[in-house]
């Protein structure tokens, strides 16, 4: 399964993009909210890739950030919700709207989303709720309690199963000696799970 593209931007539009990676090009869908943040053709451009297969097509969705894939993959568990609506849901409102909506039972806000009828929101809103609490997304009139790179982070680190409270701390604490790279922090941040994990296991083994 592919999980991310590295390679030369060749062809770009409102909802698919062309990247020619080691000499093969790969079509890959995109939101609306990925292609505003794409560089200029021919630029290296690095997407992160949800691979969706069935029995007769397999397609490549691509996004700029982690917690856009995120959004996207947690759209798809809602039921009713294909990769096509779930693409045109992250095309039709920003990160930043669609979650604290969808959290807060918007369904009037929901439904102003082209291909999201009344019934489609309010299992959104049933079934994503909880889910999205995950999704950091500072509320109005709020500060945002972490960047824009530890919100990425911490998407992908709640993706792979680790306890969000327990990603926090991981995060805040690989933040001081990092610096700011996607990579480098995420991997600071999973050595510091590990080691937290390690503890708990020693721990346990003590009290048998």
């Amino acid at each position: 399964m592919i999980g991310s593209l590295r390679g030369k931007l060749i062809d770009k539009r409102p909802n698919l993009v062309l990247l020619d990676v080691g000499g093969v090009g790969y079509q890959v869908i995109i939101p609306l909210s990925t292609f505003t943040s794409l560089g200029a053709m021919h630029a290296e451009t690095t997407l992160l890739i949800h691979t969706h297969v069935r029995e007769d097509q397999l397609a490549l969705y691509g996004f700029f950030t982690a917690r856009e894939k995120h959004c996207f993959e947690l759209l798809l568990s809602a039921s009713g919700v294909g990769p096509s609506l779930a693409l045109k849901i992250l095309s039709g409102m920003s990160l930043d709207e669609l979650v604290p909506a969808i959290r807060k039972g918007d369904l009037a806000q929901l439904v102003r989303i082209p291909g999201v009828g009344r019934k489609t929101a309010e299992r959104m809103v049933v079934e994503l709720r909880d889910k999205l609490a995950a999704v950091d997304v500072p509320e109005a009139g709020k500060p945002a309690t972490r960047s824009q790179l530890e919100s990425d982070v911490a998407s992908a680190l709640v993706n792979l199963g680790y306890d969000e409270r327990e990603v926090e701390k991981a995060i805040a604490q690989s933040r001081a000696t990092v610096g700011n790279d996607f990579e480098t922090l995420l991997r600071a941040s999973l050595q510091m799970l590990g080691g937290a994990v390690m503890k708990k296991s020693q721990r346990a083994g003590q009290g048998e």
